[in-house]
């Protein structure tokens, strides 16, 4: 039987090269996520609660804000300069205090969900 020189040999690969499982009981919500499994779907449902529960608490807070200003502007004839003030000034300072605390709000939300699914 002739000796085969190392270089001239053929190596067949069927697939790719498998890694080594971890252990069957080992958790990994990112996989969950990328499988879409049903735990997958709820923990991404989960975030997208609570980012609207966020908005909605904007929305809530701003219509109770700025809803009643008509009421109050009917009430007072002849003040088209204090409506113009406290639409041009007096909204601003508390829509960029609402915007703010949304934008801080979701942020928070999507840190503590990577923190959730990230390999630990």
């Amino acid at each position: 039987m002739p000796h085969q020189d190392p270089a001239e040999r053929r190596v067949v690969v069927t697939g790719p090269p498998r890694r080594a499982r971890r252990a069957s009981g080992y958790y990994r919500p990112r996989t969950e996520i990328d499988e879409q499994t049903t735990l997958g779907h709820t923990y991404v449902r989960s975030l997208m609660r609570s980012q609207l529960r966020a908005g909605l608490t904007v929305f809530a807070v701003l219509g109770l804000l700025i809803g009643p200003l008509p009421l109050l502007f009917a009430a007072m004839p002849d003040a088209r300069r204090v409506e113009w003030a406290v639409l041009g000034f007096g909204v601003y300072v508390p829509l960029v205090l609402l915007a703010r605390w949304y934008v801080r709000r979701a942020e928070r939300n999507e840190r503590d969900f990577v923190r959730l699914v990230e390999d630990r």
